[in-house]
């Protein structure tokens, strides 16, 4: 697999349209641009990053937090930049970030049939641990529910440094 070192940094009002335009075409049931525009004011408990080529976005996730508890809420990668590291950079992007904020485990759920997903959480060391039946309202599909142990602990610590290496080495 040959990856791609974006710059990662913190989504603003400029990168909504690229934003939205990655969303609409990589989920079946979209965030609004409102949406995205609210995520990015409330700063206190909202992070949205963007992973971005010269000029170009390429991918973006957002997450909440409350207390010592992080949601993923969204991610998503381009079409023709998928499968290149830049999914694995904004959540190594966003763990280092939240962790300098008090988080201790992070939480998010996937589309059963999202295998693609559930393979780069698992990689995180995200484990299953429960299901939302008919989550999905296009279509009722179930959502696995899958959480973290304590991120700030050594172990994860030690996983996160692997994959940052793992991406360094194949750069």
């Amino acid at each position: 697999m040959i990856t791609i070192k974006p710059e990662v940094r913190e989504m603003t009002a400029v990168d909504v349209d690229q934003v939205y335009a990655i969303e609409t075409s990589a989920h079946a049931n979209p965030w609004s641009r409102l949406t995205f525009q609210r995520e990015i004011v409330n700063k206190r408990h909202n992070m949205c990053l963007v992973a971005e080529l010269g000029e170009s976005i390429v991918g973006f996730m957002c997450m909440y937090h409350v207390l010592d508890e992080g949601h993923v809420t969204n991610i998503a990668v381009a079409a023709p930049y998928q499968n290149k590291g830049i999914a694995t950079h904004l959540m190594l992007e966003a763990v280092e970030r939240v962790i300098k904020r008090g988080i201790k485990r992070l939480t998010l759920e996937v589309r059963k049939s999202n295998t693609k997903a559930q393979h780069l959480y698992i990689k995180f060391g995200f484990k299953m641990s429960g299901l939302r039946k008919a989550y999905y309202t296009d279509n009722r599909e179930d959502a696995l529910v899958f959480w973290t142990g304590d991120i700030s602990d050594e172990n994860y610590q030690q996983l996160f440094r692997e994959i940052r290496q793992n991406l360094d080495d194949r750069e």
